[in-house]
């Protein structure tokens, strides 16, 4: 054997070997390790040869195997130790028969061939005329529906402080999509910051700049339904296949992935090959990467390969912007100080400043009247007695599972998991502080709880979040959402 090559293929091998994901504990992560050992010790490399890596496997089990759990980090090794554009190969060697005194290899359709060559393997999820798991080969693009709203281009993005930065991010990418260093772009904020419209703007400018490019948006709750619909069908490959045609991906509201451990592995297969083919991923959340709960943290940490920029709450500046992009646009203008009175009025964020404009020329249509202070007063006014706010604990649990992106049937569970735990212990905080309710209605609420089970939560918030800053935040944080 080459032992040039057998040194990349050790320095592949131990690169995969630091790079396992870290158990809780050392006992576990020995196991994983050993894990590692026993697989890999069977597994040898063949030729290097034009970027083309052939692997000798003991079996199908085993290229299987491989490309279930270790894909993903084998191309990071490859990719480290030879360079870009690897492609992979196996030749599955099985047991020989009685009286031959060759191996085999077992093709496609599981007939013995009795000379070793180069089997053309496919990773498992792929269809049959696919022989390499790092390319797709022969599949032509499709016309599909980006599903992107005109509306939301760079043109009717009004910058300001709290999005600056984002924004300028987003228009690079838009510019070479896939091939800056913004790869994954994720965008977090608050509810009606501008995450959609702005990713949705680089979805629109890569259309008009390069029109052969298979741009598409959705929700994350489109891609779960689409995924669970492809799995009661049995059609994974065709769900996988369909993405992987896709240049510029933009999944709106990614936290809700949440909990749903099968989406998440095939969204992270999906993932590895966008990237790893130069495609362009674009994610937008109500929360940073490392503060999304019960995410596999393979996911998270691939969140983090690009740039995570934060877009907040617009300025007073940034509204008052706003608000002469939106009327200009309807051909209404504002004098000063209605201008000023607008904008400090709607100050959470860009979503509820867009609807009370839109009341404010609703209103004056319909009452062909001329826009003026004392109508602005009025229609805010109406507005505020319209949309005035009850708090009870159902609304505290809606809003700390939005919060957290889990579901209501978690958060009143029996489960211990800190991911659960904490969130349902800020629950009943939050009852306690902004309803009337005793702590034995309280824990009837919270799913059957004992009374000093919320007496514990209560007290043991209180005093964790003078010391934990993360806590700490989650409370500021809420307390806002709940009386805003």
């Amino acid at each position: 054997m080459d032992e040039n090559l057998m040194m990349i293929w050790q320095r592949c091998l131990q690169f995969m070997r630091d790079n396992l994901n870290a158990a809780e504990d050392n006992s576990d992560l020995k196991k994983l390790e050993k894990s590692f050992d026993l697989l890999f010790d069977k597994v040898q490399p063949v030729s290097l040869v034009d970027n083309n890596l052939t692997l000798m496997v003991p079996s199908d089990f085993y290229k299987e195997y491989i490309e279930d759990n270790y894909l993903s980090l084998l191309s990071a090794a490859l990719k480290k130790n030879i360079g870009k554009g690897v492609k992979l190969w196996y030749s599955v060697m099985e047991n020989k028969p009685a009286g031959l005194e060759k191996p085999v290899t077992m093709n496609m359709k599981g007939k013995t061939v009795p000379t070793p060559k180069v089997q053309e393997t496919m990773p498992q999820g792929f269809s049959s005329n696919i022989v390499n798991p790092f390319v797709v080969p022969g599949i032509k693009k499709v016309n599909i529906d980006s599903n992107l709203k005109s509306d939301f281009s760079f043109e009717n993005y009004v910058e300001g402080e709290s999005n600056k930065f984002a924004a300028t991010v987003a228009r690079s990418i838009a510019k070479r999509p896939g091939a800056t260093a913004f790869n994954p772009l994720f965008l977090y904020g608050g509810y009606g910051v501008g995450k959609t419209h702005l990713g949705q703007a680089v979805g629109l400018e890569v259309k008009s700049q390069f029109p052969d490019k298979v741009v598409l948006y959705l929700s994350s709750e489109k891609f779960i339904q689409q995924f669970i619909s492809a799995a009661k069908a049995h059609k994974q490959t065709e769900f996988a296949n369909f993405y992987q045609m896709v240049d510029v991906l933009i999944i709106d509201d990614i936290q809700f992935l949440s909990g749903k451990s099968a989406t998440q592995d095939s969204f992270f297969h999906i993932f590895d090959y966008l990237h790893q083919n130069g495609k362009q991923i674009i994610l937008t959340s109500d929360k940073a990467p490392a503060d999304i709960m019960d995410i596999q943290d393979r996911i998270v940490s691939r969140f983090k390969w690009g740039l995570s920029a934060e877009i907040k709450s617009p300025d007073l500046h940034t509204r008052k912007k706003i608000i002469v992009d939106k009327l200009s646009r309807d051909g209404i203008v504002l004098t000063e100080d209605m201008l000023d009175f607008l904008a400090a009025e709607a100050k959470t964020n860009v979503r509820e400043l867009i609807g009370v404009i839109n009341s404010v020329i609703a209103y004056s249509t319909i009452y062909k009247s001329d826009l003026s202070l004392e109508l602005l007063k009025d229609t805010i006014n109406k507005i505020a007695a319209n949309q005035k706010k009850v708090i009870n604990i159902p609304f505290i649990q809606e809003v700390v599972c939005d919060y957290f992106g889990i579901k209501r049937e978690q958060l009143l569970s029996k489960t211990r998991k800190r991911e659960i735990a904490l969130p349902r212990q800020l629950a009943m905080y939050f009852a306690k502080e902004f309803t009337n309710a005793t702590f034995t209605k309280i824990g009837e609420e919270m799913g059957g709880k004992d009374h000093s089970t919320v007496m514990y939560a209560c007290e043991t918030i209180k005093d964790v979040s003078k010391i934990d800053k993360e806590v700490k935040k989650y409370v500021k944080e809420l307390t806002e959402k709940i009386k805003n």
